[in-house]
């Protein structure tokens, strides 16, 4: 199992940053569509059936806002490249906290929110062409969180 903490930071409202996006790149398996039709990737040399990031949002605000959180999920999917197939939250009461998914054709989204804490716990699985790494921005927009942080894991390692 490898997991990496990946940065931790409250500052800018960019892309992860260049570093990141240099040591886990994200190319499609080896051997041609009609050879390969697994979805796996290739990311920091591992091939693998896609990288798991575990996102942590604190300070957060409108973490009790649904319209909000659905259209940050439709914005991450839209970033990532991926293919929504279903969304679906639920509103907490009497905290207002919403526990949802967005179901990809390449895995999933999902958000479990505390707006009483100001804090957020989602994760983002995809595989294929999509980049999951670019929701990271679409997050902090949405959330202007005070910190967040991100690690990742490659799944399906050796298979």
């Amino acid at each position: 199992m490898r997991q990496n903490t990946l940065f931790q930071s409250g500052t800018g409202l960019g892309t992860p940053g260049t570093a990141r996006k240099k040591d886990f790149p994200i190319v499609a398996s080896e051997g041609s569509s009609e050879e390969r039709n697994d979805h796996f990737v290739v990311r920091n040399g591992v091939r693998c059936a896609g990288a798991h990031l575990i996102i942590d949002l604190y300070g957060a605000k409108k973490l009790d806002d649904l319209a909000h959180i659905e259209a940050a999920l439709r914005d991450c999917v839209e970033a990532s490249g991926a293919t929504l197939l279903h969304i679906h939250l639920h509103h907490f009461e009497p905290n207002g906290g919403v526990s949802g998914v967005a179901v990809l054709a390449e895995s999933h989204i999902s958000i479990h929110s505390w707006p009483e804490h100001g804090y957020a716990a989602l994760d983002v699985f995809m595989c294929g062409n999509a980049n999951p790494d670019a929701c990271v921005p679409v997050l902090r927009k949405a959330f202007k969180p005070s910190r967040i942080a991100v690690s990742e894991h490659l799944r399906g390692q050796g298979v």
